[in-house]
């Protein structure tokens, strides 16, 4: 029997989803994602910082959303981003928001770093097949996800329209993603 990728992984999910790896809900249309179920809804994706490559940071210095926000996507999808400049179906991608903090270092004074005091975690899943049309937070190609530090089992997003997309329009032109601050999608 000829083993592909595909049967492989097709594989390793299965087994992954029977024994609670990860703690990966049962998953939608085909192995779209781990991290989505059949009715569309997003878990937040565990220990993302180890299984998952940074794309890059923003430091924002002031307002509610000040500090850092770290952003992450699975290896495969960076690699698909730097051959096709686009996110392939599936791809996720975290941003997490850190509070911050400055000091004066031998590298200088007021020198900004982040903290342990976690603010939030957006997350968004690649949809190129628009499967969940029915469930609001899905739109415009995308899976949209809130997730607050003291409970990272609930999507606090209900309407990606009301609670995700106003951020995420000027950036409309290049799929909804701020691409400019993740210089591990372009090779060196």
């Amino acid at each position: 029997m000829k083993y592909t990728k595909t049967k492989i992984f097709s594989a390793v999910v299965l087994v992954a989803s029977f024994i609670g790896v990860n703690n990966f809900p049962v998953m939608a249309h085909d192995y779209f994602s781990p991290i989505v179920d059949e009715k569309g809804n997003i878990s937040f994706p565990t220990d993302f910082r180890l299984s998952m490559v940074h794309l890059g940071s923003w430091f924002v210095p002031e307002g509610g959303a000040s500090g850092f926000h770290d952003v992450y996507t699975e290896k495969s999808s960076a690699e698909a981003y730097r051959k096709t400049g686009q996110f392939p179906d599936g791809a996720t991608l975290v941003k997490e928001l850190r509070a911050s903090k400055a000091g004066t270092y031998t590298t200088g004074a007021n020198v900004s770093y982040a903290t342990e005091d976690l603010k939030q975690w957006f997350v968004m899943v690649k949809d190129a097949e628009g499967r969940f049309s029915e469930n609001p937070i899905w739109g415009d190609g995308w899976g949209w996800a809130l997730y607050k530090p003291d409970a990272k089992t609930v999507n606090v997003a209900k309407d990606y329209k009301k609670d995700c997309l106003g951020c995420h329009i000027p950036a409309k032109d290049k799929d909804w993603i701020y691409t400019e601050a993740y210089p591990t999608l372009h090779a060196q």
